[in-house]
């Protein structure tokens, strides 16, 4: 994406914290791939994060009172970014410091996909914890145009090992073997 674009997310993310959430003691922020390892090529992570006490159990009570009060506000947010033409995760983070895969309490709202639109149907959410060259191989795949997300970088793989012959073979031969733990 193109700086001026990525500007543009940021004005747009601020205003509308600022006119969503006035007064409240938060922060904007707006990352993108390469800020963190979690944020996908082509995607953004705009974050609120609420500046929240260092005791965990004071921290979790700042955020729930936030969360109570400004619910609308964080929805408003997620419509808002909706509207703009990049994939943006919305995240809602209490800290007392800097904010890292650990800080919380947090929440997420998911983007449709850059800008209105439809999630794919019939598919099944997984969440999976893969290895940092595992996770260089989907952004590659990303950056090659063979996927838009990892998650679909993911399904193109899955389908190249079904269309290998030897999948057919292991598969019917996990269902002998099902059969025959049947017969225990």
């Amino acid at each position: 994406m193109e700086q001026a674009e990525l500007e543009r997310i940021r004005e747009v993310f601020v205003h509308e914290v600022g006119e969503r959430l006035p007064g409240a003691p938060v922060r904007a922020e707006v990352l993108q791939y390469g800020d963190d390892p979690q944020i996908e090529p082509g995607q953004f992570t705009a974050r609120v994060v609420l500046d929240a006490p260092d005791d965990p159990v004071e921290r979790m009570r700042a955020f729930k009172e936030f969360h109570e009060a400004h619910i609308g506000a964080v929805h408003g947010l997620r419509e808002a970014l909706d509207e703009l033409p990049a994939n943006i995760l919305l995240q809602v983070v209490a800290s007392s410091g800097p904010v890292d895969a650990e800080t919380g309490p947090r929440i997420q709202l998911l983007a449709h996909g850059g800008g209105p639109g439809g999630v794919p149907t019939g598919l099944i959410r997984l969440e999976t914890q893969v290895a940092p060259e595992d996770l260089e191989t989907l952004d590659t795949l990303i950056e090659a145009g063979i996927g838009t997300s990892r998650a679909e970088a993911m399904r193109w793989a899955l389908a190249r090992i079904r269309e290998r012959p030897a999948y057919e073979q292991l598969r019917a031969r996990t269902h002998d073997i099902a059969d025959l733990k049947s017969q225990f």
